[in-house]
């Protein structure tokens, strides 16, 4: 099995276009999906220009023709899913059916703190996800919505004229602990992890938690009735993970150890100018690699 390849272009391109020109050149490449984070700020990026992933992914989706394009990952830290079902339907009409929403619960970082909100703990912040999730999903099939939630209320929500893909679009739900994971086989059609995060991170230590990570979705997913086969896994390797890249050998090494883990997509970050992310002198054995 060839594992399929993504790539994360980052919303700090500066200007606008230079973003948009690595979209379009990660599609001539062959990438399944090109995902941007969906944040306020990045505290490992806080310091140059920083835009908004709906207003680029719109733009993304009217200069690219094939690509998959997603949100990775937005969270209810500052996203009402009233709106964001809204805006959500709309890339989705404007992509022609060829957007992917990934989700997570969010942490206690910036992005929680801008609104002014008190701080959540983690119980707090997974109760909130539950609900954030389970309505975006009512929103995003249902043409007219009313829900009273604990979080989050709609009133009258008008969803027309719905997603391209049906029943909505697809949800790609980034999941750790038992809660996430039980999100995700309730909602997912993918699931996606980064494994251990850090570039201190050694390889052995990396598959050992993504191991883990894969077998506790497999046992949510059994408990819900899913078969394993029916949530896509994928890995995202870190803007600071270096080890894979270090020759074709170990990239297929890479591959070859999550194929046998059951994952069907890898994630990477587009080559950048600060050299984070793929090298540039990578790219031509990870697309090999993948067949592209």
């Amino acid at each position: 099995m060839t594992l399929d390849l993504s790539a994360v272009v980052l919303p700090d391109r500066f200007p606008v276009s230079a973003f948009l020109d690595d979209v379009c050149a990660a599609e001539r490449a062959g990438v399944r999906t090109v995902w941007t984070y969906d944040h306020l700020t990045w505290p490992l990026l806080a310091d140059g220009p920083w835009f908004g992933a709906v207003p680029l992914l719109a733009a993304a989706a009217v200069r690219t023709e094939r690509v998959r394009l997603g949100t990775l990952v937005a969270s209810p830290n500052f996203r009402h899913p009233v709106p964001f079902a809204k805006e959500l339907m709309t890339l989705d009409q404007l992509s022609g059916g060829r957007l992917e929403v990934g989700v997570g619960a969010g942490t206690e970082g910036p992005d929680a703190r801008v609104l002014g909100d008190e701080p959540l703990s983690r119980a707090q912040r997974a109760d909130r996800f539950d609900e954030w999730l389970s309505m975006l999903d009512r929103l995003l099939r249902e043409p007219v919505a009313t829900i009273d939630g604990t979080w989050f209320t709609a009133v009258d929500a008008h969803q027309l004229p719905g997603c391209v893909q049906q029943p909505r679009v697809p949800f790609t739900v980034a999941a750790t602990g038992p809660r996430a994971m039980a999100l995700a086989a309730r909602h997912g059609s993918a699931w996606v992890t980064y494994g251990p995060y850090g570039a201190d991170v050694g390889s052995d230590e990396w598959f050992a938690a993504v191991a883990d990570q894969s077998r506790r979705l497999t046992e949510a997913l059994a408990q819900v009735g899913r078969e394993r086969a029916e949530v896509r896994r994928t890995v995202l390797l870190g803007l600071e993970v270096r080890w894979p890249f270090e020759s074709r050998e170990r990239y297929l090494d890479t591959l070859g150890r999550l194929t046998d883990l059951g994952v069907g997509e890898v994630g990477v970050h587009w080559p950048r100018p600060d050299g984070r992310g793929v090298p540039a002198s990578a790219m031509s054995f990870v697309a090999d690699a993948h067949g592209l």
